[in-house]
């Protein structure tokens, strides 16, 4: 994989800077915006996996972004589904232990509370790495594909991720890098940045997750693994 290469193909394109802002701006349209946003995010990841030249899309297809971005956002929402339970279980657990120990003014209750809270975060932790390598073959399974139900092909899912787990790591390294470095530096240049920094970050992971995918299904020809 060329790491670095997700970061810098965006200034290849001589129109980066329009694409980029107008991906910002769409993105604060209410509801859809991000969707749209998710859309375009994946159809950089296409672009990748199918070896197109220009890999920045403009926004001429602004309707095409939609019906996409929906899609990844269904399959966002389907990998991340365990983890937003397991919260809604843990507060619920940890808030009825809490006032159980209040009801009943005994002390045994608190480090339950403690060791509940703690395993559920052990949990939480296994649950998010887990997520943060499936969900990135997911979408490079829709965005390669077209279809909704291949990215819930979890036997397939699953084999991408054991074929390559390190282009898989380097796609939640560099999409955690590039969250925690330029958010920031949005914020600073007064909130407007960070319309950018977030249209920049879909680009970059959508990049990662195209060549991912490439790298998985060109070691899966190789060793017919999956």
């Amino acid at each position: 994989m060329e790491f670095g290469r997700a970061f810098t193909f965006v200034f290849d394109d001589p129109e980066w800077l329009k694409k980029i802002g107008i991906a910002g701006l769409v993105f604060l349209i209410p509801v859809i915006g991000s969707i749209v946003v998710m859309g375009w995010g994946l159809e950089i990841t296409r672009r990748v996996i199918k070896n197109e030249t220009a890999l920045l899309p403009d926004w001429i297809n602004f309707s095409e972004y939609l019906p996409k971005g929906f899609q990844a956002f269904v399959v966002g929402f389907a990998y991340a589904l365990p983890l937003i339970l397991l919260i809604a279980c843990g507060q619920g657990a940890t808030i009825a232990m809490t006032f159980a120990a209040a009801s009943s003014n005994t002390d045994a209750a608190g480090p339950i509370v403690t060791v509940l809270s703690l395993c559920i975060s052990c949990l939480f932790i296994i649950l998010g790495i887990a997520t943060g390598f499936l969900m990135p073959a997911a979408l490079g399974s829709l965005a390669a594909r077209g279809e909704l139900g291949d990215a819930f092909k979890f036997n397939e899912v699953i084999g991408l991720v054991r074929a390559a787990p390190g282009p898989y790591l380097m796609v939640l390294l560099g999409s955690g890098l590039a969250n925690m470095i330029l958010s920031p530096l949005g914020m600073v240049a007064c909130g407007i940045g960070m319309l950018f920094t977030v249209a920049y970050t879909s680009a970059v992971s959508g990049h990662l997750s195209g060549q991912a995918y490439k790298a998985a299904k060109a070691l899966h020809s190789q060793t017919g693994a999956m």
